[in-house]
């Protein structure tokens, strides 16, 4: 078993699209994904689990539908299940995200925006 660190700021430098979550570590059931986000994205929820929002760079605002939270980077928010939500980026910002393995990103919602499978870096 190597003993490496991960370097979140150099994986981030690997890709340059948006809305189109990499996966950078697994915890047990759980991946650690890294996703760089600007503009809207889609109205939709995740029936089965939360979801963790951690900003590491810029700014997020989570729409919900009686609401929003406003994040910067440093800042994180656990999405509650089943709670419909549209993740929106004024400013491309960096993103760790923690859900369980083979989430899909849209959740029910489906559509263009959804990510094609695992992707590792």
């Amino acid at each position: 078993m190597p003993f490496e660190a991960i370097n979140l700021a150099a994986k981030l430098q690997q890709f340059s699209d948006h809305w189109s979550p990499k996966v950078v570590a697994e915890l047990n059931d759980y991946q650690l994904k890294l996703v760089k986000l600007e503009g809207d994205f889609v109205w939709h929820a995740h029936e089965h689990t939360d979801e963790l929002f951690l900003v590491l760079h810029g700014q997020l605002r989570i729409v919900f539908r009686d609401g929003e939270v406003r994040l910067s980077a440093g800042e994180m928010y656990v999405v509650p299940r089943g709670v419909e939500h549209m993740p929106v980026a004024d400013e491309e910002c960096h993103v760790l995200l923690v859900e369980p393995r083979g989430v899909v990103n849209t959740g029910e919602a489906g559509g263009p925006m959804t990510a094609q499978g695992d992707v590792w870096i």
